[in-house]
Parts: structure tokens; sequence; C-alpha cells
């Protein structure tokens, strides 16, 4: 099929791409090649179609109609197609989004002279005629006169055989449209598995596709919205700081449904849309869409409030090896119904940073990922198991000589990041704390202590390998916001460190930062860097061994019947409703406050869980009182409940520190709202009777919420907070 031919059914609906398709990832030298070899006239490949009047969800907002008839889907190919689209239209092809579109490969420029490709670069095409954007070549906008007369406003003239030659050249690039794809055809008959099947045979010779990726396109095969339901929840994740890609998704849906990381043919076939059952009807496998229903609503935020609340990871991009969560994801799937004790968090924490010092997942991941989850199904101790499988790789102690040339790239200073947030460390410029989420303009950016610039003249610049990386080594970084990092200039360490130290006592310290003067000056570079290591391997092992020292008998997670025959207490309550009045047998908001108060002193004191719809005793009443009052389900009443909290304690808060889940007892569904201790006081806004509002402290006394005066507040928030 000519590539005229291929675009105009593009643009008259008549070849479309299928949903499980993956996004247009090719980069831009892929696109260059592409046009290169055609203008050339060397091989480009075929085209794979399936001809078919019953297709699978297509790409793009075209929605199928049996009138319509035979359709042709493009199967193999399509990266190609859409490359030539954009540089040959100019424009995205109406089956994808500009999100979608990974790399923009348009902007394409080609030198009229020689027929050279290159992206635009200023130097070397301004005040140049030659160079010409190719779209404009390909929709014929290029004259040749009209190129002569732009040459001659940079005093140049072109003889005859120069106009000729672009002539010649713009013709061949206009001939491109005229090239034939070689095109393979699937039979008509075929169904959407056979072609899927297809796709997959074709793809798995080679390079292209990920096996991730592939398994991806069966599951969109049988679920045509599970791609656009994955990208939904990957773009929420990306706006907290978590970029993750599809990859992922299908390795956390492995994980979930079958503890392993590689066989990911288990979940090509349709059957994953149905739940397993034991002889005696108990569910031992929910369906992918519960799975990804359990994943999506409570297991995903968890984790990821779990990692920013804890271990103090505010962006993936801090992480080594995000593979390192499908364990911890695995794990809180299988308990998502359950409270997980308070070690078992930071258990799950240290073996985290362990599993990026020790570089778990670098190599061979589908290997590792299947005996690491096997262990997380089968241990009652997974993650002090899995701790020691890498002590048996590795030291877990961590030495001064490790960070001796390692750069910022190296997992340790991740690990540093983390651990000088978790001791309030601040930014030396502005005075912000460096654990927040600050927005784009306040990133954390890498300082150098000691700058570049004037270490390169005492000899550490990149004519010397060895004592260039010691410039560039981590233990010369501070971590200041991005704001702070361009007001800085390139002070002498001496000067800079000096002003820090008499403006901000004890920031330094709260960054590792030796304070012993001399070791400021430039000559005392290198004395300087074997301080610092030394300061940071003792404080990083100090920090790792003090995580989850505790060693239970039984590390499994109690479950809701347990919870509930302990009885309230100093870290457990129960509530018959979140707005239900049963006394008076109608909506009471002030039950609604009642909830926040005891959510708030959690928070403030060491934090506990709250129970909704059990009564004093522990025996579950239910919410469906709570969800007729809202007209509502359960979703829509923890959406109310998140809102409650969100006005009152706080949005970062709620999001970071409060866990919601909904376990089922004897078919009665109940609330259960973990909360995590508070690293600042939570205040809370409280109307009186005539509406005056007043600002309340509550805390944890015994199996009550007691409120504090504001001396006793005063004294509790040097105790507790300072």
């Amino acid at each position: 099929m000519k590539i005229s031919d291929i675009l105009g059914k593009v643009d008259e609906k008549q070849l479309f791409v299928p949903a499980f398709q993956r996004e247009y990832v090719w980069k831009r030298d892929d696109a260059k090649m592409l046009i290169d070899s055609l203008i050339k006239e060397y091989p480009t490949g075929t085209m794979l179609t399936w001809e078919t009047s019953k297709p699978p969800e297509l790409k793009g907002a075209h929605k199928y109609s049996e009138q319509q008839g035979a359709v042709k889907l493009l199967l193999d190919g399509q990266q190609r197609v859409t490359t030539l689209y954009m540089l040959i239209r100019g424009q995205i092809p109406p089956y994808y989004t500009l999100p979608e579109i990974t790399n923009d490969t348009r902007g394409l420029y080609v030198n009229l002279e020689n027929l050279e490709l290159s992206y635009y670069m200023k130097k070397r095409m301004d005040k140049n005629p030659y160079w010409q954007n190719i779209t404009d070549v390909f929709k014929g906008n290029i004259d040749t006169f009209e190129l002569q007369s732009k040459f001659v406003e940079y005093g140049v003239t072109l003889n005859m055989d120069e106009l000729k030659h672009i002539n010649t050249n713009i013709n061949t690039i206009s001939r491109v449209v005229e090239r034939e794809f070689p095109e393979q055809i699937i039979p008509p008959k075929a169904s959407i598995k056979e072609a899927i099947d297809i796709f997959y045979k074709v793809n798995a010779s080679g390079v292209a596709l990920t096996e991730a990726e592939l398994a991806l396109a069966q599951i969109s095969g049988y679920w045509p919205q599970a791609r656009d339901t994955f990208k939904a929840k990957i773009a929420e994740l990306a706006m907290h700081g978590f970029v993750l890609k599809l990859d992922f998704v299908v390795y956390a849906l492995l994980g979930c449904m079958y503890h392993l990381g590689s066989e990911m043919k288990k979940l090509h076939g349709q059957d994953n849309l149905e739940s397993v059952t034991d002889e005696e009807g108990n569910v031992v496998r929910n369906d992918i869409k519960e799975v990804w229903h359990i994943l999506d609503k409570y297991v995903l935020d968890y984790v990821m409030n779990l990692m920013r609340s804890k271990a103090y990871v505010d962006h993936t991009n801090e992480i080594n090896s995000v593979y390192a969560l499908i364990p911890v994801i695995v794990f809180f799937y299988s308990k998502h119904k359950e409270t997980v004790p308070e070690q078992q968090l930071w258990r799950i924490i240290k073996w985290f940073y362990y599993s990026q010092i020790r570089k778990r997942y670098v190599s061979q991941l589908q290997q590792k990922l299947d005996f690491d989850l096997r262990i997380i199904k089968e241990s009652k101790r997974p993650f002090e198991e899995l701790l020691g499988v890498i002590a048996e790789e590795r030291s877990l102690e961590i030495t001064a000589d490790e960070f001796v040339g390692r750069s910022i790239s190296h997992p340790l200073f991740g690990l540093t990041k983390w651990y000088l947030k978790s001791r309030g460390a601040t930014c030396f410029t502005t005075g912000l704390g460096l654990h927040k989420n600050m927005g784009e303009k306040y990133q954390l950016e890498n300082d150098h202590i000691f700058p570049s610039a004037i270490l390169k003249k005492h000899g550490y610049g990149r004519g010397n390998r060895l004592k260039y990386a010691l410039a560039q080594e981590l233990t010369n970084r501070a971590l200041l916001t991005q704001v702070a990092n361009r007001r800085k200039s390139a002070k002498q360490a001496s000067n800079y460190l000096s002003e820090i130290n008499e403006k901000s006592p004890g920031a330094l310290e709260k960054q590792c930062i030796p304070t012993d003067e001399s070791l400021w000056e430039i000559e005392n570079y290198e004395e300087f860097l074997a301080t610092r290591r030394n300061i940071l391997a003792e404080n990083l092992n100090k920090y790792l061994t003090g995580l989850a020292v505790e060693i239970e008998e039984d590390y499994g997670s109690a479950s809701i019947e347990e919870v509930l025959a302990e009885g309230e207490s100093e870290e457990l309550e129960f509530k018959s409703s979140l707005r239900w009045d049963y006394k008076q047998g109608c909506v009471n908001k002030i039950l609604e406050s009642v909830v926040i108060k005891t959510v708030s002193a959690f928070a403030n004191s060491d934090g506990g869980t709250l129970i909704i719809g059990v009564d004093d005793d522990g025996n579950p009443l239910g919410l469906e009182n709570d969800y007729a009052s809202l007209g509502a389900d359960k979703d829509k009443f923890e959406l109310h409940l998140r809102n409650l909290f969100n006005q009152q304690i706080g949005t970062s808060f709620v999001a970071s520190s409060i866990r919601i889940v909904f376990p089922i007892i004897d078919e009665i569904e109940i609330c259960q709202v973990d909360v995590t201790k508070s690293r600042e006081p939570i205040i809370l806004s409280i109307k009186d009777k005539n509406g005056v509002k007043s600002e309340k402290v509550y805390v944890r006394s015994g199996n009550s919420s007691q409120e504090l005066s504001i001396s006793e507040f005063d004294q509790y928030r040097k105790d507790r907070f300072i």
C-alpha cells in the first residue's frame, strides 16, 4: 500500500489503530532514520493489518458502527505510520491525543543541498535557506525560485545548475509518499483473540515491545477499557510525584494475581475475567477487574502515601528501581482488609531502603520478583526474610569507602536524601523543610558545596578522571530548593558555609556537613570528603538498624475480628455511625464532629484506629443508615468522609497518614480508619452554638479523646512535637 493511500485511509476513517496498541514511543532519531531510508529508497519493513467487521475498541474519539461494515486495523507498523503522518501532515493522527505522543517528532529539517536531516539547530540553520522544515516540503510549500530570493537576501546568487539540484531534491522528498509499504493481511474470519495472538507473535521476535506491553495488549483484547483505566490512575499518581509506566501496572497485576514477576502469558487468557474459588466456594483469586479495583481504590494510594510519610520518598526520581514497590504492593493487596501493625510498616520501609542501596532489582528483575513474591505469599515474616536474602548477597552495613567517587546517580544518594529529610533538614537559603511537596518551583536540587568552577582551578577538572570524580562525589552535595540554588553564586565553601552557620545554627549538622571550619578550605577538600563520608556512613547505619528493632513472635496482621475483640483502648475506638443518630432515628451532623475529633486525637498522640459501624462492644451494625442518609454507596461515603477530614485536618495529612478500608464481618460492611502519628500538631477550628470559631487540640487519654487547655497544649507541644 502506498504511503499516500495509508495516510488517506487514516483521514477518511478507513484505517484505525486498536486500543490494545501502545502509545507512540519513537524518538527523534527513529523518525529521522525512517525518513532517511525512504528518501534513499532503502527497505523500511512491512505492515500487518486486519480487516474485520467486529473490531475491538479503537484508539481515538471515533466509535465503530456496524453500518461501516469491515474496517482495516493497523496491528504492526503503527509507529512508522504515526511518524509519517506527523511529518507529512504536520499534525497528530486522529487515533492519538497529544499526551499519548511520548516524543513529538515533528519539526524535522532537511538540507535541500545534500538531503541531510536534522532537528532545528539555530547556529546551523539560521541564515541558511538550504535548511527547510520537511513538512513544508511534503505540503508543496517550498518553491525553488522563492528560495533563490531568500539566498539573494543573504548576498548569495544561485546558478541554474544549483537551482535544478534543489528542485531535484525537493522532488525526491515529495516522491516518498509514493513509496510502497508491503502489507501482510490477517483474514477477516480471525477472532480478536487470534488477531492479538498474531500481533504477539509478530512482535515477540523483535525487541520493539516488552513482555509487559504484549501482555497489556492481550488484556486490552478481553478488557477494552483496561489501557485507559490504567493510564488514568498513572496520571493521578504522577500529580503527586509518583511517575510510573504501564509496564509497572502489569507487573503489579501479575504479582497480585499469581505472585510472579515472570510468565506474563498468565495474564493473556480471558479466564482472568473470572474469579477462582476453592471446593468450599472461597475466593482464592479475584478476577482481574476486581484486583485492579482494590489496587486503584485502596492499595496504590496507600503504598505511595506510606512511601511519602514514613520513607520520606517524595518523588519516584529519588528511587533507584521502582519495581521494589511491587512486593510492597502485593503484600498490602493481600492485607487490604486488615490493620497492619506499625512495626510491620517499619520493616517494609527498612527492606525497601536496602533493596535500593543494594540494587536488588537492577538485574534479573523477573527472576528476583518470582523469588521475592513467593516469600510474600508463604512467609509469616516476609520482609525480615526478604532482608535476609539481600544480606546473603551483600553486607547490609554501609562503609565510608562506598561513597568514594560515587555521583548523585548512585542509590546511596537517594538514601541520603531520605535520611536528611527524616531528621528535619532544611534548605540553607529559604529555610523550608526538604520533606515537603512544594511544587515544581521548589523541587530539590543537588548543590555543590565546593563549587565545580573553583575545584577545577585546583586540579579537579575533567582532565584528571579520578580528581573529577571526587569533585562530583555525592558527599560534595547539599540539598537546596530550586529557587535557592539559582540564587547561590560560586562562593568559596568557607564563606558559603560560614554564612549558613551564622544565619541558621544547626542547619549544617542536619545535612551531615562537617562543622570543623578548617575543612571548609579548598586545600582541605579531600579531608572534608573523608570526614563527611564517615559521618554519613555512621548516621545511615544507625538510622537503618534503628528501624523496626523489636522482634515479634507473630508478624501476621491482626484480622478485623481480632481488632474488634480487643475492645476500645488508647489506640482503638468504636463509633456506631458517621452521622446517623440511632437514639433519635435521624441524621445528626454533630456525630461527624466527634469522628473528626477522634481522628485528630489519634494523630496528635501515637496514632490509632477508628471503627465506624459497630456498637460499644464491637458488634457490627453496618453502614446502611449512613449510606442512605447520603443517598449514596460506599464510594460516596468514603468521599464524604475524606472531604470532612480534608476540611478540618488538612489534605496533606489525610493523603499521607490516613487509610480508609471497608472490612466485611458476617456480610456486614463497616469502615476502618487507620491514623498514623502526626509530625506536627493537628489543630481543629470548631464552631460553638453561636457559630463562633475557636481552635481546639485533642489527644488520646485512655480510651477517649480529651481536649487540652492552652497551658497543657504548650507543654504537650514541647514534649511531643519539638
